[in-house]
């Protein structure tokens, strides 16, 4: 059956993946067979070789309103949104709420992308304080959120939450609701709606940090029931392929402080911030210092990367609004420079950034 009438599919499906990502849930409702080729993998990968793919950084970010009060008016944050942020045309939108949650998802929700979808797992009741063992997918092509199996095994706050980008979220550490630091992991398989328990950590981590990079779910520092808010140095590395732990490094972080500031790219390369800058560890060196972080955010600091390139988010105070700023790498005479650019960022999109990460979609 011909995509459009009268001309060949090939050409067909070159109109097709010029379609903005933003529009793809209009393609569904034109026909079964435009609804069949949009939801193919060849279709997405036919517009990433094309380079009409288009990176999307997505935030869990604070609401943020004015108090009416004159100049001593204070920013407040009272609930949490999914934001989108287009780095190529500068453009910022927010995703719909989730299904029973009006002011947006839940409180300290973990957030993460599979291939065309945005998954949202666990957090808080925002009305009840109820630690939530939920899941949430929203699918871009539907534009739609549907609700998923629930995370297996005991309730737990504050984990270690990734995904491999195609097909597999991880999960690791956080606590339980007696506040027992926990060792146990998970792996949930989007497209099937399935968990699975995976071998168990070395050590507990509580408020660990969860990177993926080179095949493997790395769970960065995190502290034991008994270290309470003592946060190790250590990191452990499960390998996707050979469904097992590495050797801990207990050497990973040069301080025991939490490391919500780390990120990594495909290749490899892990960023975090640390004492002001930003560094780099990669190809067997240690960690080194690359950048001075700007100082208007430095406080509440997140970073998320994609390609050549590092978004950070932060405010110059607590409670003070978030501004951005994107470093890049720029390669001059044979040498590389590094670059800040400011982000222009409307008032609605100025609030903290809990979760963030980079998709290609």
């Amino acid at each position: 059956m011909e995509l459009i009438p009268g001309l060949p599919n090939d050409v067909a499906r070159e109109c097709l993946i010029r379609v903005p990502y933003n529009h793809f849930s209009s393609i569904p409702s034109v026909s079964k067979t435009w609804k069949q080729e949009v939801e193919s993998e060849q279709f997405h990968q036919m517009r990433k070789t094309s380079g009409l793919s288009r990176t999307v950084i997505a935030m869990v970010q604070a609401e943020t309103k004015t108090k009416l009060g004159g100049p001593a008016a204070k920013y407040v944050a009272p609930a949490y949104w999914l934001t989108l942020y287009e780095p190529e045309t500068g453009a910022w939108s927010r995703l719909p709420a989730i299904p029973g949650y009006p002011n947006g998802m839940p409180l300290f929700c973990q957030c993460v992308s599979v291939g065309q979808s945005i998954v949202v797992i666990g957090g808080w009741n925002p009305l009840t304080w109820e630690v939530l063992k939920v899941v949430y997918v929203y699918d871009f092509i539907s534009a739609t959120w549907r609700r998923g199996a629930d995370m297996s095994g005991p309730s737990r706050s504050f984990f270690a939450c990734v995904s491999d980008s195609t097909r597999t979220v991880f999960v690791a550490g956080g606590h339980d609701q007696d506040k027992n630091a926990l060792s146990s992991a998970l792996a949930y398989n989007v497209a099937e709606d399935k968990w699975v328990h995976i071998a168990d950590m070395e050590k507990q981590r509580d408020e660990c940090t969860g990177i993926f990079t080179s095949g493997k779910f790395y769970v960065i520092g995190g502290y034991s029931s008994d270290m309470q808010g003592r946060f190790m140095k250590s990191a452990e590395a499960f390998d996707a392929v050979t469904c097992t732990w590495d050797q801990v490094n207990d050497d990973f972080m040069e301080t025991g402080t939490c490391p919500k500031t780390c990120a990594a790219t495909e290749n490899g390369a892990m960023y975090r911030c640390s004492s002001g800058n930003v560094e780099v560890l990669d190809n067997g060196n240690p960690w080194r210092k690359i950048a001075e972080v700007p100082e208007d955010v430095r406080v509440g600091l997140h970073l998320v990367t994609w390609q050549d390139k590092v978004l950070v988010t932060g405010s110059d105070r607590c409670g003070g609004l978030c501004n951005s700023y994107v470093l890049e790498f720029v390669k001059a005479k044979a040498k590389e420079l590094r670059k800040w650019e400011k982000i222009e960022t409307p008032h609605d999109f100025k609030g903290h950034v809990q979760v963030g990460f980079s998709l290609d979609i």
